[in-house]
């Protein structure tokens, strides 16, 4: 079973979004294709709802999942 993600990002001045993920490179890729002007995204655990880390356009993930 593949571990699932909240993921908050902020794609606009006032704009954020919010999806569950399971790779953190597709979603990269994901928002790169549809939010080009995206800043930073914050990775939370689905179950526990804390904050795992934080990316932003610079700081990319470097693996699908943490």
């Amino acid at each position: 079973m593949t571990k699932k993600y909240v993921v908050i990002a902020k794609v606009g001045n006032n704009k954020f979004i919010k999806h569950n993920v399971s790779n953190l490179l597709l979603y990269t890729n994901y928002l790169d294709k549809n939010w080009s002007s995206w800043r930073w995204f914050n990775v939370f655990d689905k179950s526990t709802k804390k904050q795992i880390t934080s990316f932003t356009k610079n700081k990319r993930p470097s693996k699908s999942i943490l």
